[in-house]
Formats: structure tokens, C-alpha cells, sequence
């Protein structure tokens, strides 16, 4: 899997890499991005606000029969970036503004396609999410990062399933292992 052209963001030191969400053309690190834990949660917003402008294409070129999934992955997407944006600034800590465009790592021309990015997406959440859990520092991120974490693994499993890929489930979510 090839990863779409993320900003530049200052590398992490868990096991797993910072995420590579579908993401703005900018190509400049945040500077008002965290370090340390608030910062994994910072990008993990930010791969959120990318995950969820990627649903809009995938809810444009899926078949009716997918709605649900879309619909529900969509406002999955949305608590866990509210629940995030929520944890930083009760924290005093900047959250990252949605960007104006996004660049999409795969043309999406059919409901095949749609698929494929929704996997994707999930899978890139899953990264963004572990890595919090790798660094979180609370009961409460952890809790957040897990459950988050499990969303994204299911979603994907559901997915794949639509694609008829097997198996529709990886060991580690959000790893390279």
C-alpha cells in the first residue's frame, strides 16, 4: 500500500510511523503542533478530518447497498474527531483546522474504487490511533485510543469484505508487524 503525500511532521518515537492520511496539498509541518502524546492526538485529528472529506468521494461512487457502512463510518469518524479536538483544547492544546482540499491517493471512479479508499482510510486511522495509544499518558486517552483503534480495524474488516478480500482482518491493526 502506498501512502498519499502527508504533511511533514515531526517523526514520533513509538514503534509504529506517524500516520499518512489523506491530506492537503501543504506540504509544511503545523506549527502549532504539539510534541509528545497531545501531538500523536493531533495528528490523529487530522488524519480524522481527512478520513472523513475521503467519505464524501466514497459515499458519491458507492452502491446503495453499502449506505449504512458509509453512514456509519462517517459519524464514527466525526465522534472520534470531536472527542479528540475536545481532549486538546480542554488541555490548552491547539487542534488542527480541517484544510481546504485534500489530495486522494487512488482515482475513485467506481464502487470498487470507493472501496478501496475506505479500506485505506481505515487503515491510516488505525496507524494514527495506535500511535496515541503507544503514547498516551491518561486513562482516558488510552480508553479513546482504543476504542478508536477497534472502530478503525472493524470498519476495514467490513470493507474488505465488500471487496471480497481475504482475510478481511490483520493481526495488528495499525502496525507493520
Amino acid at each position: 500500500m502506498t501512502s498519499p503525500t502527508p504533511p511533514t511532521t515531526p517523526a514520533t518515537t513509538t514503534t509504529t510511523t506517524t500516520p499518512s492520511p489523506i491530506t492537503s496539498a501543504s506540504r509544511t509541518p503545523d506549527p502549532a503542533r504539539p510534541e509528545g502524546p497531545d501531538g500523536a492526538l493531533f495528528d490523529a485529528i487530522a488524519t480524522e478530518h481527512g478520513v472523513i472529506y475521503g467519505y464524501g468521494l466514497v459515499s458519491a461512487h458507492s452502491t446503495p447497498d453499502v449506505n449504512d457502512l458509509v453512514s456509519a463510518a462517517m459519524r464514527t469518524h466525526r465522534k472520534q474527531r470531536e472527542e479528540g479536538i475536545a481532549r486538546l483544547t480542554g488541555r490548552g492544546a491547539p487542534a488542527p483546522l480541517p484544510a481546504a482540499g485534500y489530495q486522494i491517493p487512488i482515482d475513485v471512479d467506481e464502487p470498487d474504487d470507493a472501496a478501496t479508499l475506505a479500506v485505506r482510510m481505515e487503515e491510516d486511522s488505525a496507524v494514527a490511533w495506535r500511535a496515541v495509544l503507544e503514547q498516551a499518558t491518561t486513562t482516558e486517552d488510552r480508553t479513546l485510543a482504543v476504542t478508536a483503534l477497534t472502530e478503525a480495524a472493524v470498519t476495514a474488516a467490513r470493507w474488505r469484505a465488500v471487496l471480497g478480500t481475504s482475510p478481511t482482518t490483520v493481526a495488528f491493526p495499525g502496525g507493520s508487524e
